[in-house]
């Protein structure tokens, strides 16, 4: 199953105005660094400092976080492999590339999927949390965009997965 290549063409307009934005050096380090901390450590580490904040009962939130990511995966990575989707910094048209990536496919965003998944659960226990978690997943799925390592549609799909999953889990733990 490939990704329609018209599809890519129509997506590469929009990868290109958002990757101009990279070109300018501290607009790129900041979407590099924010990109990194996408990676899991800004979650990871907001996962174990919820007891601290909360108390011992918000080690059940973290492990509805976790437990998100981890259901996410198998989908993840069977989608990245089906789909086989060239990322966009990879094609033939000059992207500024500043940020590696994970691997090597593109569809769907697994730094969007996580983000999106793991702010579901948390603003479902503490919505206080909503002036960090919201902007910074917002950020996030910005990232992938203007660093040219996600089509539109990447983001989307990963978005759409993280909020289906963290429902599913929400959902299960409604009727515990």
């Amino acid at each position: 199953m490939r990704m329609p290549r018209r599809m890519d063409e129509a997506e590469l307009a929009v990868c290109q105005l958002c990757n101009r934005f990279n070109r300018r050096r501290v607009i790129s380090r900041f979407f590099g660094a924010v990109s990194r901390l996408g990676d899991g450590g800004f979650w990871y580490g907001l996962m174990l400092v919820l007891p601290l904040v909360h108390g011992p009962q918000a080690a059940w939130v973290s492990l509805q976080m976790a437990v998100v990511g981890l259901v996410s995966l198998p989908l993840y990575r069977w989608l990245k492999q089906r789909t086989g989707r060239r990322r966009p910094c990879h094609r033939e048209r000059p992207f500024a590339r500043t940020v590696d990536p994970l691997d090597e496919f593109s569809f769907p965003s697994g730094h969007t999927m996580h983000a999106v998944g793991f702010t579901v659960v948390l603003l479902a226990w503490f919505p206080v949390w909503a002036w960090l978690v919201v902007p910074f997943a917002a950020l996030v799925a910005a990232s992938r965009l203007v660093l040219a390592l996600h089509y539109p549609s990447d983001v989307a799909t990963g978005a759409l997965i993280g909020a289906s999953m963290a429902a599913v889990v929400l959902w299960l733990v409604s009727l515990v």
